[in-house]
């Protein structure tokens, strides 16, 4: 069967255009000389954005069964001109990503030439008619809601017009996630080792941020796709690194990417800035926060995140990342003074203001967290942060009704159709079982996801920890640590395991997740 992004003819990925049809790749229209191997191969990634292509189904697309050569070489030989085309590379992959004994992935945007006329609002509108909440069901979530599927994203005109005006050279735009006022340095403006970008390529990182900003899954998927097109015009320009890693940072958190693939790029990302780059404060920001959600690295994160505030002490993103890592080491005080900074350098930002309840809420200021929530909630229903909070702090507090409302909600903005199977189950066991009903049936569900690979191993041991089975929830907790889960990093003070902080075998796995050791 054809993809259908194969049936359009021509694609586009930043100043690259690829026509299928005639095997001809352009880079800003100019012919660009590759032969029919990497050709080929281009070709299949393309057709399978976002997904690992097995060297052996690579072998089967551009080899006939009869043929008998080094195909290992060959597959090599071919993804490595390929790189040479696109100028790729292995190491800060752009467009094709090596999964390590796996394969291939393609993993930068794709545009069609022909537009999709529907208009986002349109797509927003019909989202809660699209997905299914049968009790019982899996709710049907379309593949054009869908972030990681084969979509092809076209961004409206109108935007990118509006957003260039708006980040002309010479503008300065309000920033979510920045600090107003924010130095030199900072900015990349006049700094040691400062690389000017070129005007295409800045464009396309205002763009970026501009998308960013948002903190929704379409916005941050028109962000990677802009700072992508940023470092192809300018490879050398170390704030499109920045960028690409603070989507990737995020992403996880907004849309369904796995944090397994959300976090290794981002590293890879923050260090080529960092390389690039190491007078900047934003550089040093997303790699500590990458180092240690996702590599449990706590020690380098603290260096990285005092070193980028050092450089910038005005960085309101460095102050509010700071003050997430501290709330998950315990460390309130500090955590409290840290968001009230970065609230002073960035009072509009929703995402501060937001993990601030988180804080205070996790610090014993509940009442005061919830009611910081429930406000921005009232402001922006379709905020993600304060439902997740909150949600927490009502199954905490065995406030089932209002808890199974937040997680339904945060699941139908995630467009999360195993969030929303989870929920279906959960109010059906509340009903008739009351709070235990709830857990029995939640835990139910989530094993059947985790079964099928859908669901986390320490969401699993939380369940479990909570229905008194102590073994399964210490199996799951060591599954979380050998798959890298991100959450784990909040083991030590998660009131799920209160009975298991005196086991040996769960000294053991706090033990592990605090040296960073994943194996």
């Amino acid at each position: 069967m054809n993809s259908p992004i194969l049936s359009v003819g021509i694609l586009r990925f930043g100043v690259f255009e690829a026509d299928l049809r005639s095997g001809e790749l352009r880079k800003n229209g100019a012919k660009v000389k590759i032969q029919d191997l990497p050709f080929r191969a281009l070709k299949l990634l393309l057709s399978r954005p976002n997904e690992i292509l097995t060297r052996e189904e690579l072998r089967r697309a551009l080899w006939p069964e009869d043929v008998f050569v080094d195909f290992d070489h060959g597959i090599s030989s071919a993804i490595n001109r390929l790189r040479d085309a696109l100028g790729d590379s292995a190491e800060n992959p752009i467009f094709v990503e090596t999964v390590e004994r796996k394969g291939y992935r393609w993993i930068a945007p794709v545009h069609s030439t022909i537009a999709r006329l529907k208009s986002q609002a349109t797509v927003v509108e019909e989202a809660g008619e699209k997905i299914s909440s049968s009790p019982g069901e899996l709710p049907r979530v379309p593949a054009d809601l869908a972030l990681g599927t084969k979509l092809v994203w076209a961004i409206p005109v109108v935007a990118l017009i509006f957003a260039t005006w708006i980040f002309r050279p010479g503008a300065h735009p309000v920033r979510a996630s920045a600090p107003r006022g924010a130095s030199l340095a900072s900015a990349g403006t006049i700094a040691p080792g400062f690389h000017p970008a070129n005007p295409e390529a800045e464009d396309f990182y205002l763009k970026g941020r501009f998308y960013w900003n948002k903190r929704t899954p379409d916005g941050l998927t028109k962000a990677v796709d802009s700072f992508t097109q940023s470092i192809v015009h300018d490879p050398g320009y170390a704030k499109a690194y920045v960028g690409l890693a603070d989507c990737y940072n995020l992403l996880r958190e907004y849309t369904m990417m796995p944090a397994s693939e959300a976090y290794p790029r981002a590293l890879a990302a923050a260090k080529k800035a960092v390389e690039l780059d190491d007078s900047s404060s934003a550089a040093h920001t997303s790699l500590a926060f990458a180092s240690f959600y996702g590599m449990w690295d706590a020690a380098t994160a603290e260096r990285e995140f005092r070193r980028a505030i050092e450089l910038d002490p005005k960085n309101a993103i460095a102050h509010h990342w700071y003050a997430t890592y501290l709330m998950t080491l315990g460390r309130y005080p500090e955590a409290m003074v840290e968001i009230d900074r970065a609230r002073a350098l960035d009072p509009s930002s929703a995402a501060i203001l937001a993990d601030k309840g988180d804080i205070l809420l996790t610090a014993g200021k509940r009442q005061e967290g919830i009611n910081l929530l429930r406000q921005m909630e009232a402001t922006d229903p379709n905020f993600i942060s304060p439902h997740r909070y909150l949600k927490g702090a009502y199954f905490a507090g065995n406030e089932n009704a209002e808890f199974i409302a937040e997680a339904r909600q945060e699941a139908t903005l995630l467009k999360d159709p195993v969030g929303l199977a989870i929920t279906s189950a959960a109010q059906e066991g509340l009903a008739s079982g009351g709070r235990n009903g709830m857990l029995r049936n939640m835990l139910a569900a989530e094993k059947k996801f985790y079964d099928q690979g859908k669901f986390s191993a320490f969401a699993l041991a939380e369940t479990s920890a909570l229905m008194g089975d102590q073994q399964a929830a210490l199996t799951y907790l060591q599954a979380a640590v050998d798959r890298r889960d991100e959450d784990i990093v909040a083991l030590k003070g998660d009131a799920a395991f209160l009975a298991l902080r005196d086991q040996p075998a769960f000294r053991a796995i706090v033990a592990r997740v605090e040296s960073g050791a994943g194996s």
